[in-house]
């Protein structure tokens, strides 16, 4: 039988884990993709990404196609220590898709770019026949000026886990555009650049990540398996908008496994963490952050994930494993 790639390959879970580590890295080895971040450090302090976004549907609420290939690119630089200065654009555009919707589409990238300072400086456009692209896909790489370098090394026991706002409007916004499950709901994207958290690399902070495919878990679960420690969150600290709660227990969806396009989770110093936390609930976007755990010596294994529930007991949190919701970025 021959091996075909399947959907789950691109969710961001174990699979494309694996793919990255067996295929990628054994291909293509050198020491900078070793660092097998969202965002390289170049020399010269210079901090490079790229990312393609695919989303369907292109419109949902709170945001576009647009809007989420700006704040996703930036978002990566942002959470690796890194300045976002410059963007390349590139369109690969389906025969007969409206200009209309393309000029939206264009007025949204620009609309995003100002709000997060970067450039537009190249990139490249294409038009496939209809049929073989899914009305318009892009690309985007950015560059921007290193701050700081994440010290994942620093980490040690009782320091503390922040997270900068609710998890999953981003992916309860793209199903509901879809029309799967007939639900109605005011929610709309998180999608919006981190920006606001780049001064927090000068106050102490020792990483960070956006959370977007895999969500909550799969970023922490990563992060667990790189340090000698195991990391605590609860359940009651994490924060949740209402329409995230009900549709999440009404579909069978664990919310921590949910995407977000304008979250991040931090690992701060304990003594720190309350003075970081206050810096960011001065900014509009993380008015809902809160301390969800910690790094713990005492509970649990080295590299474990794990959930104190509502009810007091723990529970084992793995990487995701399936595609929850393909084509959501």
């Amino acid at each position: 039988m021959v091996k075909k790639v399947s959907l789950e390959l691109g969710s961001g879970g174990k699979l494309m884990r694996d793919f990255i580590a067996q295929h990628i890295v054994k291909n293509f080895k050198n020491p900078l993709l070793d660092q097998l971040s969202d965002s390289v450090h170049l020399p010269n302090q210079i901090a490079f990404t790229t990312d393609s976004y695919v989303v369907d549907p292109i419109f949902f609420s709170g945001g576009d196609i647009g809007t989420l290939c700006i704040n996703g690119t930036v978002n990566d630089l942002v959470v690796s220590g890194a300045e976002p200065k410059y963007i390349s654009l590139s369109l690969i555009i389906e025969e007969g898709l409206s200009w209309d919707e393309l000029e939206k589409i264009l007025k949204s990238i620009k609309k995003a770019a100002k709000k997060a300072g970067v450039q537009i400086t190249t990139g490249d456009t294409k038009v496939v026949r209809r049929g073989q692209c899914d009305k318009i896909y892009i690309n985007t790489s950015g560059v921007g000026r290193v701050l700081a370098k994440p010290s994942i090394s620093k980490i040690k026991p009782g320091d503390k886990l922040i997270l900068t706002g609710t998890l999953g409007e981003h992916s309860l916004a793209v199903m509901l555009a879809r029309g799967d499950f007939g639900l109605e709901s005011t929610a709309k994207s998180d999608c919006a650049p981190l920006n606001f958290l780049l001064p927090l690399w000068r106050k102490g902070t020792l990483w960070m990540r956006d959370i977007t495919r895999g969500g909550l878990a799969t970023v922490l679960c990563e992060l667990a398996e790189r340090i000698p420690y195991s990391l605590l969150i609860e359940e009651d600290k994490i924060p949740l908008s209402r329409s995230v709660r009900g549709a999440t227990e009404l579909l069978g969806i664990d919310p921590l496994f949910l995407a977000g396009e304008g979250r991040a989770v931090l690992i701060v110093p304990g003594k720190k963490a309350n003075d970081i936390l206050a810096e960011i609930k001065k900014d509009s976007l993380g008015k809902k952050a809160e301390i969800i755990g910690l790094v713990e010596d005492k509970i649990g294994k080295p590299g474990e994930l794990l959930l104190e529930t509502f009810s007091g007991g723990l529970r084992l949190l793995e990487p995701l494993t399936s595609e929850l919701l393909p084509r959501i970025c």
